[in-house]
C-alpha cells in the first residue's frame, strides 16, 4: 500500500479506504462522523467490517443510508431511547431488540449483504462454538442484530441454526477481514482509546441523565448521581457491565491492532460516553468528526501526496 493514488494521463483517482469499524455502544455512533469526515478529504470507502455498533452503522452506510441514519438519531432525546427499549425476562437478555430492529428495518429496509454497493461484513460471535463468525452474505439485518447482541443485554440471535451474541467479544475491531479487500488503505476506527480526563462523561451527569428510580434506577447507568451525603453512589448494573466490556474490548483491541496494524488508527478514549448515552449523538457524531481530521492531518504531514478537501 505505498502508492497514495493512481494516475491516468491528467485524472487522479481517489485512493479508497478498506474500514474497520469498532464496538462501543452510543460511543460508536463517532463512526458516523469518521466516515463523512474521510468521504470529506476524498477517500473512496469501498469495504467496511464492522462489530456491534461498528456493524450497525458500517451495514447501515454500506446500503446507501447513513444520512437518513444520522437525520433520525440527532433528534433522539433521553426518552426517545427509552422507548426503544422492550423489556424482556426471558430469552438470556434484558432486551428483545424487536423494537429497535423494526425502526431500523423500516427507516432503511433490509437488503442481502452479497447485493450492497459496498462490500460489508459483520463480526458475530458463536457463542455455543467459542469462535468468530465473520457474515459477509444475507440478510443485512440479521447480521446486523447478531452483532450488536452484547450478552446479558440483547438476546442473542439465532441465524441458520447458530446462536450469535456481540462480534466485539473476539474481535472488537475487526480488521481481519479486511486484511484481503483490495484497497489503497486500512484504516481503523475504535472507540476502545484510553480514557481521558477532559472527556464529555467526566462533566456533571445531572446535566444529561433522567432521574431514576427503583428497578430502572439499579438497571441504566447512574455515573454522577448522589447520595444525601454527597459521595458518588454505587455503579447501576448495566453501567458495572459497560465499563467491564469496555476494559474487556480496549485490552482486546490493543492485541489485535498490534497484530494487524491498520494504516491509519483513528482512536477516542473509551470514557467519551457510556455505551446507552444515544440522546449525545450530535455531539458523539462531531467528535468522531474531530478526531478523524486530527489523524488525517497528522499522516498527511509524513505523507505529502495525501489528498487534500
Amino acid at each position: 500500500m505505498d502508492e497514495i493514488a493512481t494516475v491516468s494521463g491528467n485524472t487522479q483517482s481517489k485512493p479508497t479506504v478498506a474500514l474497520a469499524l469498532g464496538a462501543g455502544g452510543a460511543k460508536g455512533l463517532a463512526h458516523i462522523g469518521a466516515i463523512e469526515e474521510l468521504e470529506a478529504q476524498g477517500f473512496d470507502i469501498v469495504a467496511i467490517a464492522g462489530s456491534s455498533m461498528g456493524a450497525l452503522i458500517g451495514g447501515i452506510y454500506a446500503a446507501g443510508k447513513l444520512e437518513v441514519y444520522r437525520d433520525w438519531v440527532v433528534t433522539l432525546d433521553k426518552f426517545d431511547v427509552l422507548k426503544l427499549v422492550d423489556w424482556t425476562l426471558s430469552g438470556g437478555g434484558l432486551i428483545k431488540g424487536e423494537k429497535l430492529i423494526g425502526t431500523l428495518l423500516d427507516m432503511v429496509g433490509d437488503a442481502l449483504i452479497e447485493e450492497l454497493p459496498i462490500a460489508f461484513t459483520a463480526v458475530a460471535t458463536d457463542i455455543d462454538r467459542e469462535r468468530e463468525l465473520w457474515l459477509s452474505r444475507g440478510s443485512l439485518f440479521d447480521a446486523i442484530r447478531a452483532s450488536i447482541a452484547i450478552p446479558t443485554i440483547f438476546r442473542p440471535h439465532h441465524v441458520k441454526g447458530r446462536r450469535l451474541v456481540d462480534g466485539g467479544l473476539l474481535n472488537p475491531v475487526p480488521v481481519t477481514p479486511l486484511i484481503r479487500e483490495p484497497a489503497d488503505y486500512l484504516v481503523a476506527v475504535s472507540v476502545d482509546g484510553a480514557p481521558e480526563s477532559s472527556t464529555p462523561e467526566n462533566l456533571d451527569e445531572n446535566e444529561r441523565t433522567p432521574q431514576r428510580h427503583g428497578l430502572l434506577r439499579r438497571l441504566l447507568p447512574l455515573g454522577g448521581d448522589r447520595a444525601a451525603d454527597d459521595k458518588v453512589t454505587e455503579p447501576g448494573m448495566l453501567e458495572l457491565l459497560g465499563r467491564s466490556m469496555d476494559l474487556m474490548q480496549a485490552n482486546l483491541a490493543r492485541l489485535r491492532l498490534s497484530a494487524y496494524e491498520p494504516d491509519v488508527l483513528i482512536q477516542l478514549p473509551r470514557n467519551v460516553s457510556t455505551a446507552y448515552e444515544f440522546y449525545r449523538a450530535r455531539e458523539l457524531i462531531e467528535l468522531g468528526r474531530e478526531r478523524t481530521r486530527e489523524v488525517l492531518d497528522s499522516w498527511r504531514q509524513r505523507h505529502a501526496r495525501l489528498p487534500r478537501a
